[in-house]
């Protein structure tokens, strides 16, 4: 694989990420299409440090990053249950006030 292959796979990945986060209205749909995006991201970022130095401290850090971004996405999906639980609608449009 060359770094252009890999790079234009991450830039497609993170279109259909742009593209699924802009048009969906579910919460989740939306939540979806950011992961797809943060990983076209963490696709990138590790394949330039693949290919400019084969020294695993790239893919240590982007592991990190990634084990953060599962967290963060858990924390999502939990308040996007509780909207759902609590308004009975799982639209993004019905989570703008979240007080009490």
């Amino acid at each position: 694989m060359t770094l252009q292959l890999v790079l234009l796979v991450s830039a497609a990945l993170f279109s259909v990420g742009l593209y699924g986060a802009l048009t969906q209205q579910v919460v989740v749909m939306v939540m979806m299409g950011i992961e797809l995006m943060i990983n076209g991201v963490l696709l990138a970022g590790g394949a330039l440090w693949w290919f400019l130095s084969p020294t695993p401290d790239g893919q240590t850090v982007l592991l990190v990053i990634l084990a953060a971004m599962t967290v963060e996405m858990a924390m999502g999906f939990a308040v996007a249950t509780v909207v759902h639980r609590s308004r009975g609608s799982d639209l993004s449009d019905s989570a703008t006030d979240l007080a009490g």
